[in-house]
């Protein structure tokens, strides 16, 4: 086991990494799909955390090329959190030295409910323009975009990119729901589900974007989440 009183990334409110049981076989950085950006290399990340070269890895860009998918976690044969290790990397660094296009996502999505500070009355037309488009289609005259529909049985999030460059993947989740005569509906605030907390490493934004969409659901009286992120 890691010793944790030398360790500062060894332990975060009990979690426990395991890195020393890493066998460099480079599983992780083959699986990588940023593997080699600026000389990533998740398994040099994790044998620097075992040498204890933490203020490095702090100071580092490494830790912030990672896009968190997890596929070196799913693949190591030693099950290192790799993943988490980079998140608790990424919480040791000061908030105000986050790197820029997360934390003003941060910030948005604190006070706004959504990192594009997307207006409530914007956001319900760009709904109303994409369910518009698909009662254009054959066999969906009737679907209706459902908003704040208490009683429900399920509660979806959207990703930013949904309703800004990715209108068309709505349609294909609407259509489903549509034809499965499933019984859904989208909170008009705090409806974005990336969990900007989650990516910096911010444990305390994580809880209260997640506290948010927790209270959305016991509002409309609804028991199943659909978080597709």
């Amino acid at each position: 086991m890691t010793n944790t009183a030398a360790d500062p990334l060894a332990d975060l409110a009990g979690w426990d990494f395991d890195q020393d049981v890493c066998m460099t076989c480079g599983i992780c950085s083959s699986a990588c799909p940023v593997s080699g950006v600026d000389g990533f290399d998740p398994r040099k990340l994790v044998r620097m955390t075992l040498l204890g070269r933490t203020d490095e890895l702090v100071e580092a860009r490494w830790p912030w090329i990672c896009t968190m998918c997890g596929k070196c976690e799913a693949l190591c044969p030693m099950q290192v959190r790799i993943a988490d290790l980079v998140r608790r990397i990424r919480s040791l660094r000061s908030r105000e030295r986050v790197p820029g296009i997360l934390h003003k996502g941060i910030e948005a999505a604190l006070q706004t409910g959504n990192n594009l500070r997307l207006p409530k009355e914007d956001f319900l037309f760009i709904l109303e323009d994409v369910a518009g488009e698909i009662r254009e289609e054959p066999g969906f005259e009737e679907l209706q975009v459902q908003v704040d529909r208490k009683g429900a049985r399920v509660l979806t999030t959207i990703h930013n990119k949904l309703v800004n460059t990715h209108t068309e993947d709505l349609k294909h989740w609407w259509k489903i729901f549509h034809a499965a005569g499933e019984s859904w509906t989208v909170a008009s605030d705090n409806w974005e589900g990336t969990s900007w907390g989650y990516f910096t490493g911010d444990d305390a934004a994580m809880k209260t974007m997640a506290g948010r969409i927790l209270k959305q659901m016991e509002e409309l009286e609804i028991d199943t989440l659909l978080w597709p992120e």
